[in-house]
């Protein structure tokens, strides 16, 4: 077992969740926490980067 994981389990014994040391491992769980954004919004609408640059340009935020 991992230093600094403890897992949370139900009456029956089966994991359901996961405590993690953020001091030990804070850079991780970053990454899989992005990670797991990333496939959230996986199916959503995308936008053009010329698009955005255009909205941003019409809210006075990009001069550009």
């Amino acid at each position: 077992m991992l230093k600094g994981i403890q897992f949370v389990t139900n009456a029956a014994g089966e994991k359901t969740a996961v405590l993690i040391d953020l001091k030990q491992y804070g850079e991780l769980w970053e990454d899989f926490y992005d990670t797991l954004i990333a496939r959230q919004r996986a199916d959503e609408p995308r936008e053009s980067l010329e698009s955005v640059r255009a909205m941003l340009k019409r809210q006075k935020k990009l001069n550009a």
